[in-house]
């Protein structure tokens, strides 16, 4: 792990968080509630309600009809979601013209989205981002991505047909009272289309500065009259980012996937799904290795491969309109190389959920769930593990009570999730959520909640070298960190306190509001021990810096969120964001830690603006414009970047796009690496056109 003092960063003056901060937070949420409601009352009175093109789907009426399953695990009305909760539609995605999952998430307030080299992303919510940031849990389709070896996710091996995914549902704050642990800070839930929607032949395909090359193909068709099916493969060559001195980073990629989905209604309360994915992939990279030889660490070039699948079948019962049964099954299988070590992980899944009404006012939702995970880590003298194989078991239960306190004006929801892990035994992660709709232009809504961060195999039993301090004297003799997993490593724990507010101010804008404060306790910390003279095998000496993982941190982080969607005109529609984020960590304990630098690995601020624009003759013109605060714990300067893309439709199955992104400067640093990659890539400047075939 690469880290550098406190003394040495230029780290921002500020007072110790006090509770009354977030009520204030609550309390301009308050104020707005009642100005707006009077603004969109006024407004309502002499407003056009001519209906918007298809282009936005902008007011708040037809955003509510937006369907979301991620807050509640049943679906329901996005405008009546008591959470602070994001739908990136398909729309959104194609505009955007993004290349990958990663990118696409740009577009939703409340993530910090980093790029750290040309494959690698940090992506995390509310804070605490890095690229193994392990408090947010990630699905595609009910099949959960993040790995056991740390609790975070490989986003270069995330993927899929852009042009197939439905939304992604993005849900800032916990999410553990149904999804369980590691859904801390947020949940992203990639929802796919059935194959019934996807019939018909789609070719894609691309190239430019950047991406060097890529190319999609899907198959959809029917068997029978109630069975739908699709196969696709995609492919991907991108070029190498640069370093902060102008040179190649190494790290080109090429990737392939193919993949498959069959959707089934045998009868008509009785839906079957069956789908599965195979990827491989190729990459570079400049990877920290420890020496024996002064200075103490160097860099090293590498190639590594990577490939794995997944299986998934799901069956769902549909007895009523307020009675479902759903019953889901998935094994993953990865094997990925990381440059100092290789990982071989099959994972097992059964899932199964129950929806009813009780009474008039009651809904339920219980289910069980059952996890194997067993994996087999190779090391190296870089890096290794306790234990090289383990087989990890998760069991869960939980239940959800949906009460209509006032019916279609103000609801209760209260439900938790018990769950049990080989690390920490049994974990209670409750949440209760309130929402109240005052009318159909309004929703005001608060929750508290629990949840907790379950240890990882790296954190628990894991021995490499990490960059040694900044402050580090000078010596003839070789430098080197010693890091160790600490086997009592425990649980993190989040108290977590939200509350906000959906308005319709007009019939052509939207303002989604959302404030919290996040009580954190035993967070992970990196505890610096005493500085001592060693020896190798060989018995030649070196200076040695150790570091252990520690539960010594806690703190508080506060912040808001705004995202507002205004259409000025028919043909145009303008997207803005803003995020603020306060985090005040702290160390328990007369252990010297760095960890509390983690406030400055997050940007304190951000804000987007997109226009989506028609020019009319089948022409569309997007231009995005983001802004990213510095992050002074790695020393990242603010920066602001603009992305655009033009397309244009000569035939109704034909749609040629050309696309900028990053274009204000050739190439600039996002994201620092803490652990075995290059700390100084940047991400290059990127031009590239795209065909899309449709017949």
């Amino acid at each position: 792990m690469s880290f550098v003092l406190p003394s040495q960063l230029q780290r921002p003056q500020e007072k110790r968080l006090r509770l009354e901060h977030f009520m204030v937070l609550a309390v301009l949420i308050g104020l707005g509630i009642s100005s707006v409601h009077s603004q969109a009352s006024d407004n309502s009175k002499g407003a056009n309600t001519s209906a918007a093109v298809d282009l936005t789907q902008l007011s708040f009426e037809e955003l509510g009809q937006i369907k979301v399953s991620s807050v509640s695990k049943k679906n329901e009305m996005l405008s009546a979601a008591a959470a602070a909760v994001y739908v990136i539609t398909q729309d959104d995605i194609r505009r955007s013209g993004v290349t990958s999952l990663a990118a696409a998430l740009r577009m939703a307030p409340g993530l910090v989205v980093a790029q750290a080299d040309a494959r690698q992303w940090a992506i995390s919510a509310r804070g605490f981002n890095d690229m193994f940031a392990n408090r947010l849990l990630v699905l595609m389709d009910g099949r959960t991505l993040y790995t056991p070896l740390f609790s975070g996710v490989f986003w270069d091996e995330t993927d899929t047909v852009l042009e197939d995914v439905d939304r992604i549902e993005v849900i800032r704050g916990p999410g553990a009272a149904l999804w369980g642990a590691n859904a801390v800070n947020g949940v992203i839930n990639i929802i796919t289309k059935s194959a019934k929607e996807t019939t018909g032949t789609m070719v894609s395909t691309g190239g430019g500065s950047e991406e060097r090359g890529f190319g999609t193909a899907r198959y959809g068709g029917r068997l029978g009259t109630n069975t739908s099916y699709r196969v696709y493969g995609k492919y991907l060559n991108r070029d190498e980012a640069t370093l902060s001195d102008g040179v190649g980073a190494g790290d080109d990629w090429w990737r392939s996937q193919w993949g498959f989905r069959v959707d089934s209604e045998p009868s008509p309360m009785n839906r079957l799904t069956l789908q599965g994915d195979y990827y491989s992939e190729n990459w570079g990279g400049r990877i920290r290795r420890h020496s024996l030889s002064p200075p103490g660490m160097y860099s090293d070039l590498i190639r590594a491969n990577s490939e794995g699948g997944n299986l998934l079948g799901r069956w769902t019962r549909e007895f009523s309109s307020e009675s479902e049964l759903s019953i889901q099954a998935y094994y993953d299988r990865t094997d990925r190389e990381f440059g100092i070590g290789a990982e071989i992980r099959n994972t097992f899944d059964l899932d199964a959920q129950y929806r009813f009404r009780l009474g008039e006012r009651h809904e339920i939702i219980w289910g069980a769930g059952y996890r194997y995970s067993v994996d087999d880590v190779a090391g190296s003298p870089d890096f290794s593990l306790d234990q090289p194989s383990v087989g990890l078991q998760l069991g869960s239960t939980f239940v959800q009570d949906v009460v209509a306190l006032i019916p279609d004006r103000l609801s209760l929801t209260a439900g938790t999730k018990l769950e049990h892990n080989d690390f920490t035994g049994f974990e209670l992660q409750p949440s209760v959520r309130l929402a109240w709709t005052p009318d159909e232009h309004h929703t005001v809504w608060a929750s508290i909640s629990r949840a907790v961060r379950t240890p990882s195999r790296v954190e628990r039993g894991v021995h490499l070298y990490a960059d040694p301090p900044q402050s580090a004297p000078q010596s003839p003799l070789p430098l080197l960190v010693p890091g160790m997993g600490n086997p009592e490593f425990d649980s993190e724990e989040l108290l977590a306190s939200e509350i906000g507010l959906r308005v319709s101010v007009h019939p052509r804008l939207s303002l989604d509001l959302a404030a919290f404060y996040n009580d954190y306790d035993r967070l992970y910390n990196v505890a610096l021990l005493p500085a001592e003279l060693r020896f190798s095998p060989s018995a030649q000496p070196y200076l040695a810096f150790p570091i252990t993982d520690g539960n010594d941190l806690y703190g508080e982080t506060y912040g808001a969120e705004m995202s507002t969607i205004w259409q000025p005109l028919d043909h145009w529609r303008l997207r803005a964001q803003y995020t603020l984020l306060r985090m005040n960590l702290h160390t328990r304990g007369a252990v010297p830690s760095v960890s509390e630098d983690s406030e400055g690995e997050s940007p304190r601020h951000q804000a987007a603006l997109w226009s989506d624009l028609d020019l009319g003759r089948h022409v569309e013109w997007g231009v995005g414009l983001r802004y990213v605060d510095a992050l002074w714990a790695q020393r990242i300067p603010a920066y602001a970047q603009v992305e655009t893309r033009l397309a244009w439709k000569p035939t109704p199955n034909c749609e040629i796009s050309i696309v900028g992104r990053n274009l204000f400067d050739a190439h600039h640093q996002e994201f620092s690496p803490f652990l075995f990659f290059a700390r100084n890539v940047e991400v290059d400047r990127a031009v590239y056109g795209k065909v899309v075939f449709r017949f």
